[in-house]
C-alpha cells in the first residue's frame, strides 16, 4: 500500500474591504436592463388567482464608505403595478440574507414593507439577489387605493424580485 501527499490548494484571497460582507464595495450599481425579473402574483387562501410579470422601470443600491447605511431602490412601471419601493434600513439576518425594510409609493401614499433578499452572487462590483415579499391584500387596498381585476379575488400578493447590481 503506497500512501500520497496531496498538494494543499490555498483558499481564494477576500476582497480588499474583508471577509463576510453581504453588499460590494462602496458606490452606486444599477440594474442593467433584462437582467431582472419582477413577477406580482395574488393568492385567495392558497390557490394562486393571477401571476403576472412586471417591468422594472429602474432599480439602484448605494453603498456608501460606512456600509450601515446602504439604500436600494426599485422602480415599477406597469399598467398594473406602477409603484416605488425604497428602503434605507439593511439588515443582514441569519444564513447570508438581507432583510429589506422600506416604503412601497403607491398612489401617493406608503405601504410599509419588508422585502427578504438571498444574495446569490457577491463580488466587489456585482451583487445578485432573489427574494420576495408578502403583502395583504385588503390592507394594500385600503391604505393605497391599488386595485386587481373585480375577477380576480385575493387576500394577498407576493412580489418576487430576482436582480443583478452591477
Amino acid at each position: 500500500m503506497t500512501t500520497v501527499t496531496l498538494p494543499t490548494v490555498p483558499p481564494p484571497p477576500e476582497s480588499l474591504d474583508g471577509a463576510g460582507r453581504r453588499l460590494p464595495l462602496p458606490g452606486r450599481y444599477t440594474v442593467a436592463p433584462g437582467r431582472s425579473l419582477i413577477e406580482l402574483t395574488s393568492w385567495y387562501g392558497p390557490l394562486p388567482v393571477l401571476r403576472r410579470r412586471v417591468t422594472l422601470g429602474g432599480a439602484s443600491l448605494t453603498v456608501p464608505e460606512d456600509a450601515e447605511h446602504s439604500s436600494f431602490r426599485f422602480e415599477f412601471d406597469d399598467r398594473m403595478l406602477s409603484a416605488v419601493f425604497t428602503s434605507e434600513q439593511v439588515d443582514e439576518v441569519h444564513g447570508g440574507r438581507l432583510q429589506l425594510t422600506g416604503d412601497l409609493g403607491l398612489n401617493g401614499s406608503a405601504f410599509p414593507v419588508l422585502l427578504r433578499l438571498r444574495v446569490v452572487e457577491r463580488a466587489d462590483d456585482r451583487l445578485l439577489v432573489v427574494g420576495h415579499a408578502r403583502l395583504p391584500y385588503r390592507l394594500l387596498r385600503r391604505a393605497t387605493e391599488f386595485r386587481l381585476p373585480w375577477r380576480r379575488p385575493a387576500t394577498r400578493l407576493r412580489l418576487l424580485v430576482a436582480a443583478e447590481f452591477a
